[in-house]
Formats: structure tokens, C-alpha cells, sequence
């Protein structure tokens, strides 16, 4: 039995689904240009990806009444195909419009975030996606989607056992060269809280959920540190979106803010060095600086290394090493990532801890003399910083 009938017995039943997806890293460049269209459908989300070698991805259709207009709107492009849809979640105003679009355009690839929805929208888009024999996919956060040789296309959030819809959103980040989209679907400040793990920093962000206060917070804002902020949703909707503090908060952070119920469609084109929106002035995002992690101290009592992130950006520490030299010890950081002026401690020796920004390495001691260099490597195996 195929796949998408599982997951629409999965709409009785209220359980899960899966499926694995592609999981390699994919190769960075830039030269050609990649434009990213954040179509007006009103109070809703819907997003074209064109890739620079010509590849097509559609993030969500706005509501049902939308998907005409992005049907309309893709094939004045020319695009009678595209080559991976995704739907962030179940709302109607993310995948209403998608039903039209399944209708009206051939699509290679589908991927859902895998949340069970009992709505009648929801099961329309399912019968669809299988009486079209659309390869399905759900992917895990951490997934990497095969898309474009060019690009990286990071799933930051994915869960299709959230109690919330929001909270299933697919959260993807698209890196081409030194320009990166962050599109957060309707993920919460409690999502955002937990992505703060990864580098979400980003050019230009998508606001979730069109601009309301239950997204984008301060801690969320002030990591991605976009130059670029789009919002959208519908001219005098009945929720106030956006909703003021984002706005204080983006402003905060000197962002652009564009609106597509102010401006309409807002297209962002970019050849992975430069950026343009709705071919206004062309900015350079220019390579950012070497990471400022540094060892600050070592405590050989206590057996506590201080490292401190003294720079500007968040750093995700996932496969640095701190090393021990004089021991030939070492310690591989997890998944976590330290942000600007933050501080983690890495503890050692019978009085090692793990809480809060305190993380364990062994029990047994590691500094046994004032001559064991510490030693703090990059991912790359890159000497980062170093401590006598």
C-alpha cells in the first residue's frame, strides 16, 4: 500500500508517519542567479524558489481561493512543472491554496511536515498527491533536501507529533554563496527557542507567522540578524498582523521590513554574493568574520575550561574539539551553538557538572599539569584558540 495511504489512514487513527530523506551535505557556490518570490496571497504564506540552475521549489499556496493566482502566477513565469513542494503545515492558509496548484501543475516531489489534520482541505490535498502518484516525503529536523547542486537546504524544525500545527512547521534555510533565506512556516518563540541550537543566522528571514507576536522574539531576532525582513500577510486581517513589538523588534536589529499586503509579490534575486528586492539597489553580503571563540581561562584545581564567544554571530560548536595536548584527551562538543557574548564551561575531574551552560567531559582529570596546553578546534580541525 502506498505511502500517502498510510498517512491519510493516519487522519482516523491520529498517529504518525515517516520517512527518511537525503541526508548529505550539499556543495555551496555562486555565480548564476537564484530569485525567491514571496507571492501576495493575502492573509497566508506561499513561496517560489528559482534555483540557479533552474530548479523549482514551492513553499506553501496561501489559502484555497489563493492557489488560482499561484497557478496563474507560475505558469506566466513559465512554469508548468515544479520540482518539490512543500507544505510547512495543515492550516488552511498554507495549504489551501496547494490544491489548485496539485490540480494545475506537475510536481516531482512533495513534502509534508507529516501533522495529522482531520480538516477537509487536508484530505483533499492527500487524495490529490496520491491519485497523482507524487513521491511523498516527511522529513526530520537536521534533514538535508536535495534541491540544487548549489544550494543548502537545511530543515531546521520538522514534527509531525506536535500537539500544535504551528508547531509541526517545516523550518528551512536555503544557503547560496553568502546569501541565506530563513522561511519559519508559523513556528512559535518556544520553535525558535529550540532552533537557537542551530546557526539560524540569515539574510533574509520570512517572519512567522505573518508578523504576529507568537513568533519572532527578541533572542530569535537578534541570531538571525536579517538585513531582510518579508511579512506577509493580508491588507486589515481581523488578527492585527503584524503585530507592533515585531516590528519594534526587527527595527531593533536595523532589518528592511517589506509586507507583500503593502507591496504585493516581493521577488529577491541574489547570485550568492549579491542581493536585490524588487530590483531595488544591489547590496553585497559580505563573507562574514572568522569565528571569535576563544579559551578564556583553565582552572587545574577545579578542572574547568572557560570558552567565550567574543564575537558578533552565533556558532554552532557541533564537531569542534577542545583538546587536552600534553594528555592526547579530547572532547567533542555536541550539537549546540553559543551565542554572542556567551559563555559555556567544560568540566572535568570528580567534580564535574552538567547544567545550564556547564558541560561534562569526564570524571576522571584531564589538566594534571601547568604544561597541558588547551587547545580549541573548528569542525574543520582548525585551530581556533589555544591556552597554556
Amino acid at each position: 500500500m502506498k505511502k500517502i495511504i498510510v498517512v491519510l489512514l493516519c487522519v482516523f487513527l491520529v498517529a504518525g508517519c515517516t520517512e527518511a530523506v537525503k541526508t548529505e551535505k550539499m556543495p555551496v557556490t555562486a555565480g548564476h542567479d537564484m530569485r525567491v518570490h514571496f507571492i501576495d496571497v493575502g492573509q497566508g504564506d506561499s513561496i517560489l524558489i528559482e534555483s540557479p540552475n533552474g530548479k523549482t521549489m514551492l513553499v506553501d499556496g496561501g489559502v484555497k481561493g489563493a492557489g488560482q493566482e499561484v497557478v496563474a502566477y507560475l505558469k506566466e513565469l513559465g512554469f508548468n512543472k515544479l520540482d518539490l513542494v512543500v507544505a510547512t503545515h495543515p492550516d488552511a492558509d498554507h495549504i489551501g491554496g496547494l490544491i489548485p496548484v496539485l490540480n494545475g501543475i506537475s510536481i516531482e516531489q512533495f513534502y509534508d511536515s507529516g501533522k495529522v489534520h482531520t480538516s477537509q482541505t487536508f484530505e483533499e490535498m492527500l487524495m490529490l498527491i496520491d491519485d497523482k502518484n507524487i513521491p511523498y516525503h516527511v522529513p526530520k529536523t537536521g534533514d538535508m533536501l536535495d534541491f540544487d547542486k548549489d544550494l543548502r537546504v537545511k530543515v531546521l524544525n520538522a514534527d509531525e507529533h506536535a500537539a500544535d500545527n504551528n508547531d509541526a512547521s517545516i523550518v528551512l534555510k536555503i544557503t547560496y554563496g553568502n546569501v541565506s533565506f530563513l522561511l519559519t512556516g508559523d513556528a512559535g518563540v518556544a520553535l525558535e527557542k529550540d532552533m537557537l541550537q542551530y546557526d539560524v543566522s540569515a539574510t533574509v528571514l520570512k517572519a512567522g507567522h505573518h508578523g504576529s507576536n507568537t513568533s519572532s522574539s527578541m533572542d530569535f531576532i537578534q541570531a538571525v540578524q536579517p538585513k531582510v525582513t518579508i511579512l506577509s500577510y493580508g491588507q486589515g486581517n481581523k488578527y492585527g498582523h503584524p503585530h507592533a513589538e515585531v516590528m519594534e523588534r526587527l527595527q531593533a536589529v536595523g532589518s528592511k521590513v517589506y509586507a507583500t499586503a503593502e507591496a504585493g509579490t516581493i521577488i529577491v534575486s541574489t547570485d550568492g554574493v549579491n542581493y536585490a528586492v524588487n530590483n531595488e539597489e544591489a547590496y553585497k553580503v559580505e563573507t562574514a568574520a572568522p569565528a571569535a571563540i576563544d579559551i578564556i581561562s583553565k582552572d587545574l584545581m577545579s578542572e574547568i575550561v572557560e570558552i567565550k564567544n567574543n564575537g558578533q554571530q552565533t556558532v554552532s560548536l557541533k564537531d569542534w574539539q577542545l583538546i587536552s595536548i600534553e594528555g592526547n584527551q579530547v572532547f567533542n562538543f555536541p550539537n549546540i551553538s553559543l551565542q554572542p557574548g556567551k559563555t559555556i564551561y567544560i568540566t572535568s575531574g570528580t567534580q564535574a557538572q552538567e547544567q545550564q551552560n556547564y558541560l561534562k567531559w569526564t570524571t576522571q582529570q584531564v589538566w594534571l599539569n601547568s604544561g597541558d596546553a588547551a587547545q580549541l578546534r573548528n569542525e574543520k580541525g582548525e585551530l581556533v584558540s589555544e591556552l597554556d
